[in-house]
């Protein structure tokens, strides 16, 4: 290997290590009680929260379901103005899995959100969506910007009734990798503007958060802005002056890193936040 090579090898490995200190940091730990906890520290913030369950290489769809049901009844049993995140891929797209999950929410009226992952499980995922909606109808789904696809599965969502997260997203689009991010998560709010159930903007980028609310609220679409904990919240920068709501993503469980090593380069700002978690003692809310 050239000593280039070796630089960049160790200097790949140093940076995993990091990542792997600093991302028990950004969920809020092992089991659901701490998710609890957080989530009851969010509503002392006056915020809304989101629940995921984070499952591990080795869980099985039964195991994944589970968790989620898990995680259903909590919600109605702690009374948390909160949602669930799920993965269907974590699921194997096991429709009789999912509908297992459908009885408990429709039982409690608990929102059920299918996450983003690769591209390519998005028309999977839609095609669950589909079926799953045909049961119950407080469902929603997550659009990243980066995909050409996401204005027409806007689309789709508007008349499937669904609310809608937006994000820019971790993975490129196949087709066309150097999608405008910010630009394209701008064409996707005016899509689903006046016409989606419900939009939340899931970005920390604080002018793109305040042009996608602002035009949402423009046409009274209802919307929040959605954060990830552990990152900075734009909660009083952005949602105050605009008058929306906050909600926070909360993950626990199997604690990898929220973010990929390949999209440092891409997103310098990373960098930042690796350095600040590593210098700064960032004190938990439980």
């Amino acid at each position: 290997m050239s000593t280039n090579g070796q630089a960049r090898q160790f200097a790949s490995s140093m940076l995993a290590g990091v990542i792997r200190r600093i991302a028990p940091r950004y969920i809020a730990g092992p089991e659901l009680n701490d998710a609890v906890a957080l989530c009851r520290f969010n509503e002392q913030q006056g915020w809304r929260s989101i629940i995921c369950p984070w499952d591990g290489p080795h869980d099985s769809p039964l195991d994944v379901a589970a968790s989620y049901q898990e995680a259903l009844h909590t919600i109605a049993e702690k009374k948390l103005n909160c949602y669930l995140s799920i993965k269907v891929s974590s699921l194997k797209y096991d429709l009789s899995l999912l509908e297992d999950l459908l009885i408990i929410g429709a039982e409690f009226n608990i929102p059920i959100h299918f996450d983003s992952l690769g591209p390519d499980s998005a028309s999977r995922s839609f095609v669950l969506l589909e079926k799953a909606r045909k049961q119950y109808s407080n469902l929603g789904c997550t659009l990243p910007s980066r995909w050409l696809r996401s204005s027409q599965d806007a689309e789709t969502a508007v008349q499937l009734g669904l609310s809608v997260r937006i994000v820019k997203g971790q993975w490129p689009d196949p087709v066309e990798p150097s999608v405008d991010a910010d630009a394209r998560f701008l064409d996707v709010v005016d899509v689903l503007a006046g016409r989606a159930a419900h939009v939340g903007v899931a970005t920390h980028d604080i002018p793109l958060a305040r042009q996608a609310l602002s035009r949402l609220r423009a046409v009274e679409t209802p919307c929040e802005l959605e954060q990830l904990y552990g990152l900075p919240n734009r909660a009083k920068s952005v949602a105050v002056p605009l008058g929306v709501g906050v909600r926070v993503y909360v993950p626990y469980g199997y604690a990898y890193a929220p973010y990929a090593l390949s999209q440092i380069t891409k997103r310098p700002v990373i960098v930042g936040w690796l350095i600040r978690d590593l210098l700064l003692s960032k004190p938990r809310p439980h």
